[in-house]
């Protein structure tokens, strides 16, 4: 019984992070396809839009990290669970702004 507790304390997260992420690639890849990649006019607010997923990825693998340290969450889980979380909020908010219409000051 301990054993395979065990197994699924390592398994899930990696399993539920592939998940997401396969989730993620699926509906970019289904976007591109149909042509409804997100497009802004200025090249700033274009690189900001391709950066958004990364840049989430390295955000949350940063909480993660820092959770692990304050609290009892394994570091190695963290590890796993944060850039998996900031793909997932990284994608909507990609979403959301790639819908938001260019603003010029």
């Amino acid at each position: 019984m301990g054993l395979s507790l065990e197994i699924a304390r390592i398994v899930l997260p990696v399993a539920i992070v592939g998940g997401i992420a396969v989730f993620v690639i699926l509906r970019m890849k289904h976007k591109y396809k149909k042509g409804t990649l997100g497009k802004k006019k200025t090249k700033s607010a274009q690189n900001l839009l391709d950066s958004l997923i990364p840049s989430g990825m390295m955000i949350g693998l940063a909480v993660a990290i820092l959770l692990s340290i304050l609290t009892p969450f394994s570091f190695l889980s963290a590890i796993a669970w944060g850039p998996g979380m900031g793909m997932l909020f990284g994608y909507f908010a990609y979403e959301i702004y790639s819908k938001k219409e260019d603003s010029y000051s």
